[in-house]
C-alpha cells in the first residue's frame, strides 16, 4: 500500500516504547466489518461517477488502532479545462490529458489548516510559552481593537473571539494595507459565543510567530509534519496536487483561472500562501498518520508532538480548533466525543477516540466551480466506518 508504513508492533526509542506506526491490513484485522467497508468503498467510487458527480475525484483512508483498513482513490486529480457559465458545465480535458486520481495525490487542504494552527498553538502551551487564557493584546499590542475588547487565545482557538467570519484582505493593494485592516477589526459579535471565522487563526499565526519568532510554515514543519514523517504535507505551492476550480468573478473573489497546486482560498492567496486558517496540501496517508498520532495520545513511533494531557486539551469539548460531535459531517461518528473538521475545496478528517478510528476523506467538490456545500457524502461516510465497527462487534 503506497505511502504507509509497515511496521507493526510496539518499538523502542531512547528505550521507551512508542506507538505503533501505521500498516495496511485487512478490515478484519482492524476489528471493522468488510462488508460495511465495502459499501464505503462503492460509495465513494459512485461519488465521482457521471457528468455532474459530487467530486472529480476522491480519495478515502479509513482504519481503526493502527491498521489501514481502507485506501482508495477514485475518479480524477485533473478532469476539466475550465467551467463554462453558460451551461453550467465543466470542460472536459480530453482523456489523455486528465490526471488519475491516486491515494498519494496532494489536496489542497483549505481549513484542515486549522487543525495544525491549533496544533502549533498546544504545543506553544505545553511549553510554557503561551498562556489559553491570555489576552492577545499581551502579545500584539498593536492590534489594538482585539486587545481593547479583551480577546483570549483560548477564543480564538474557539471561535468564541466574537470576530466576523473573514476580511476582504484579497482586495488590499499590499502587505502593510492588510496588516492595518487585521489591526483595526473589532469584535462583531457577543465575545463567548461561537462564530466560526478564518480570522481566529488569522490572529493566532500571528500571536505564534511573535511568540517562536519563527514564521507558521516552519513551526508546522518542525513541530508536526518532519517529527511525524509527513513528507508529503506543506504550504504551497504543491504543483502535483489535484485541481481546484476556475476561480473567476463572479462566483469567486478573484480572477485566476484554473487552479492547481496554487492555494485555493482568496485570502490566504493574497497572504502569500501561509496563513493560519488555510494554505496547507497534504495527503491522504500523511493525514492517517495525523489522525493515528492524536489518537495515540500525541506520539507516532518514536516522535511524540504532544503529551497526552494536551492531546486531551486540544480534543475536549468545544475543542481547540477541532469540532466535536457534529452529525452534519461525522455522521453516526458523532454522539462520544468524535473530533474533526471540513475544508471548503472538499477536504476532511474525522478520529473517535472512543473506538480508536478515523477517517479522512479528500475529495475535489470545487473543480471546476465551488458550489453549494453539500456534506451529506461526508457525513454518509463516517456512518459506513461506525457501522463497520459495530458489525465486527457482533460477529
Amino acid at each position: 500500500m503506497p505511502s504507509l508504513e509497515a511496521t507493526c508492533g510496539r518499538e523502542r526509542a531512547g528505550g521507551e516504547l512508542s506507538a505503533p506506526r501505521l500498516r495496511g491490513d485487512t478490515p478484519e484485522k482492524a476489528g471493522l466489518d468488510p462488508a460495511e467497508l465495502r459499501h464505503l468503498v462503492r460509495e465513494v467510487h459512485d461519488l465521482t461517477a457521471g457528468e455532474h458527480p459530487w467530486a472529480a475525484g476522491a480519495v478515502v483512508i479509513a482504519g481503526r488502532g493502527p491498521v489501514i483498513a481502507v485506501a482508495e482513490a477514485a475518479g480524477w486529480a485533473v478532469r476539466y479545462a475550465s467551467y463554462d457559465p453558460a451551461t453550467d458545465r465543466g470542460v472536459e480535458l480530453p482523456p489523455d490529458q486528465r490526471v488519475p486520481m491516486t491515494v498519494d495525490t496532494p489536496f489542497d487542504l483549505a481549513s484542515l489548516t486549522k487543525l495544525f494552527t491549533a496544533v502549533a498553538a498546544v504545543q506553544q502551551i505545553e511549553r510554557g510559552t503561551l498562556g489559553i487564557d491570555a489576552r492577545v493584546g499581551a502579545y500584539l499590542p498593536e492590534f489594538r481593537a482585539a486587545a481593547a475588547h479583551g480577546v483570549t487565545v483560548r477564543q480564538l482557538l474557539t471561535h468564541t473571539s466574537g470576530l466576523r467570519p473573514e476580511l476582504p484582505l484579497y482586495d488590499c493593494p499590499d502587505d502593510a494595507s492588510r496588516s492595518a485592516l487585521l489591526r483595526a477589526e473589532a469584535p462583531v459579535g457577543v465575545p463567548g459565543t461561537y462564530t466560526y471565522s478564518d480570522l481566529n487563526p488569522l490572529l493566532l499565526q500571528r500571536v505564534l510567530e511573535r511568540v517562536t519568532g519563527r514564521p507558521l510554515d516552519v513551526l508546522v514543519r518542525d513541530g508536526i509534519t518532519r517529527p511525524l514523517g509527513m513528507a508529503s504535507t506543506r504550504f504551497g505551492p504543491c504543483p502535483d496536487a489535484a485541481a481546484t476550480e476556475d476561480q473567476r468573478r463572479p462566483w469567486a473573489k478573484a480572477d485566476r483561472g484554473m487552479l492547481r497546486g496554487e492555494v485555493h482560498d482568496e485570502n490566504a492567496w493574497a497572504l502569500g500562501g501561509v496563513a493560519g486558517h488555510a494554505g496547507l496540501f497534504s495527503t491522504g496517508p500523511d493525514l492517517a498518520v495525523f489522525c493515528r498520532a492524536l489518537l495515540a495520545g500525541g506520539s507516532y513511533g518514536p516522535a511524540r508532538i504532544l503529551g497526552p494531557d494536551l492531546v486531551d486539551l486540544l480534543l475536549a469539548p468545544p475543542g481547540l480548533g477541532f469540532a466535536v460531535d457534529q452529525p452534519w459531517f461525522m455522521g453516526e461518528l458523532a454522539g462520544h466525543g468524535a473530533v474533526g473538521h471540513t475544508g471548503f475545496t472538499g477536504t476532511s478528517l474525522v478520529l473517535d477516540p472512543a473506538t480508536d478510528t478515523f477517517l479522512v476523506l479528500l475529495a475535489t467538490t470545487v473543480h471546476p466551480c465551488r458550489r453549494p456545500p453539500a456534506s451529506g457524502p461526508r457525513a454518509t461516510a463516517a456512518t459506513r466506518l461506525a457501522r463497520a465497527v459495530r458489525g465486527a462487534r457482533r460477529t
